[in-house]
């Protein structure tokens, strides 16, 4: 009935809710997560009356949330990419300072061996110099060995951090699901939203974005459903799936995110990219992984220009050198889920070759390479056996026993080298410095004609060591020991015996020039000249950068992608407090504004009261006019 004591009660009980409400956004203004709460009003349903409608007073609606989803959304996006730059910085700075610096880093220990051999250059018949240089180098084998130790160390942390990170992304989503079982409850029970259940939920989803990227869809019976990744379930009303880790197929040491549900587990990891367990998987396959193929494709050009000279030189003994380093083999990983019994071996047969990619080695009903950094197939020659092997890209491969269609091999060419690298020598006497052979050109020569020290092309030539004269019967031809005519350019080279020369200038006939054994050299530097010049000439990438500059480009790299992931970390920093900024200002309380809704709450309620004063006094005037 509409009259001034119901409508003034229920405008009493409307303040008293809009108090109580006011007074719970005052308790939670620094509350984590909290949404601030408006009551909302409405008018009772007005009554008829022969002179009109009277209306019967005010009701309250609801208690509802000022909450922007929009505004959510964006919060939590910045939030999973702060996490994502501020993992890839953080962990980028880590693999810089091992390997970037300037005094203790990749390129100080390259420069550091080089000084050494220059030193033995410089007094090839030393023993002292050859001691230094041996010393040097283990130095050289022991700092590589420390930077992989390193890098193994973070892969290993990946890990672990992995399988943190999933654990606690499980726990979430089973807090998600329970309270998707209590805000359906709620909204079943009263029609009405359970704020702070509410509250709790976006506070729940709001810390899974940091680890992962998340969206969420919410239900018309209250619940949300949510997905991290590329829309992979992560709970489904009251049903929560675990995030888990899973071991690569091919490589059980190396974890990667999967989604569990039941039995079945299945690989996210490349449908996860932001947060930070999505940054963990993007450092890892972008910069970690490659890094350390890098540092094994520098070791490997640093063992094949090294060994490959010193092979071609003579110790102090006379004796041909023998290989100077030691060096791991590429690492063959077959699939977990291969059903033959195939075995894959691969080795280094070019070094100058290598790309510093990993590779997956297929069967297809005949054998595929395919390049996993470019997704490119690659060309193939040889057949596979021990005496035809697949070659390609500085590798060569050998199959054995069956194969069946769909098994697959993961080839890390150049990842587990140093592992294996190691100094091959411990006597100095040992270190080859000096050419097997010499040139000499004639004391009675009388024309202008020169010759240049040798070159050894073949080391292992029975007869590289035999003395050869190359006499000119005119100026323009000359024969070689005696015997045969031949023309004469001047620079072209003459191969012969595995070595290799050229004579400059204008020989006449009679001028004699001799290659012959060198084992008396004991202070020629010659082959340890030709190493150095190796050492500093493009060997690596087909022949078109050095070693030095492998090992520079590696650090300028990774100290590109720092700085990169710093930038955007610093910039996501200021996006996501922009987002927070935006949020709170529609979703935050602002005590100068609940203040002023207290006043204004506490004068409608007393007037209301007042109102109740009113028709009480109506109401005894009434009484005293009947008692009359």
């Amino acid at each position: 009935m509409a009259d001034v004591m119901s409508t003034a009660v229920s405008g009493l009980l409307a303040f008293r809710r809009g108090l109580d409400t006011t007074s719970q956004n005052i308790a939670n203004a620094t509350t984590a997560g909290y949404s601030r709460q408006r009551v909302e009003l409405a008018t009772r349903p007005a009554q008829a009356f022969g002179s009109g409608w009277v209306g019967s007073g005010v009701q309250v609606t609801t208690v509802a949330r000022v909450y922007d989803a929009f505004l959510a959304s964006q919060v939590r996006s910045s939030a999973s990419s702060l996490g994502r730059y501020d993992t890839l910085a953080t962990e980028a700075e880590r693999l810089d300072n091992v390997l970037g610096d300037s005094s203790s880093g990749l390129s100080a220990a390259f420069q550091n061996l080089v000084n050494a051999f220059q030193e033995v250059a410089n007094d090839p018949s030393s023993l002292t110099s050859r001691q230094v240089l041996l010393s040097k180098a283990g130095i050289f084998t022991d700092q590589l060995a420390g930077y992989d130790s390193r890098l193994r160390a973070f892969a290993a942390e990946i890990n672990t951090r992995l399988q943190a990170g999933a654990a606690e992304v499980s726990a979430l989503a089973d807090s998600l699901a329970k309270l998707n079982t209590q805000i359906v409850d709620a909204y079943g029970r009263t029609g009405q939203p359970p704020n702070d259940l509410l509250d709790q939920r976006d506070r729940l989803v709001d810390q899974l974005s940091s680890f992962v990227d998340v969206s969420v869809v919410t239900q018309d019976n209250g619940a949300a459903n949510v997905y991290v990744g590329t829309g992979q379930p992560l709970v489904i009303g009251s049903t929560p799936t675990r995030l888990a880790v899973a071991p690569d197929p091919f490589d059980p040491t190396r974890l990667n995110l999967a989604i569990r549900s039941g039995a079945t587990t299945t690989d996210i990891s490349s449908q996860v990219t932001g947060g930070s367990l999505g940054g963990l998987l993007e450092y890892r396959a972008q910069i970690l992984e490659p890094a350390r193929d890098a540092l094994g494709k520098v070791a490997a050009g640093v063992v094949a220009v090294v060994n490959g000279q010193h092979t071609r030189g003579i110790t102090l003994t006379g004796a041909m050198g023998a290989p100077f380093f030691s060096i791991g083999s590429p690492t063959v990983l077959a699939s977990a889920a291969n059903g033959g019994n195939a075995a894959v071996s691969a080795s280094i047969v070019d070094a100058g070759a290598l790309t510093g990619d990993d590779y997956v080695f297929e069967f297809t009903g005949a054998w595929q390479l395919r390049n996993t950094t470019s997704g490119s197939t690659v060309a193939l020659s040889g057949s596979g056996t021990v005496a035809d092997p697949f070659t390609a890209d500085g590798l060569s491969f050998v199959v054995g026993n069956t194969p069946v269609p769909g098994d697959k091999f993961r080839i890390e060419p150049t990842r587990d080298l140093v592992r294996g690298l190691g100094l091959a020598l411990s006597d100095p006497a040992a270190i080859a410095a000096a050419s097997p052979i010499r040139t000499a050109a004639g004391l009675a020569n009388a024309g202008t004609g020169t010759i240049s020290p040798p070159t050894v092309t073949d080391a292992t030539d029975p007869a590289l060591r035999n003395t050869v004269a190359i006499e000119f019967t005119s100026a323009t031809t000359y024969s070689v020991n005696g015997a045969g005519s031949f023309a004469y350019t001047q620079g072209a080279p003459i191969a012969l015996n595995g070595w290799s020369v050229h004579i400059d200038g204008a020989p006449v006939a009679g001028d004699r020039f001799t290659i012959s054994d060198n084992s008396s050299g004991r202070g020629d530097n010659s082959n340890l000249l030709a190493m150095l010049g190796a050492l500093e000439a493009p060997s690596l990438g087909g022949g078109t950068t050095s070693i030095a500059d492998a090992a520079m480009q590696l650090t300028a790299r990774i100290g590109t992608q720092t700085s990169q992931a710093q930038s955007n970390r610093d910039a996501f920093t200021v996006v996501h407090d922009q987002d927070i900024a935006a949020q709170q200002s529609v979703s935050g309380v602002n005590l100068d504004e609940e203040a002023a809704n207290l006043i204004m709450l506490q004068q409608a309620f007393q007037a209301a009261a007042q109102l109740i004063s009113v028709a009480q006094s109506m109401f005894d005037s009434l009484l005293g006019a009947t008692r009359r």
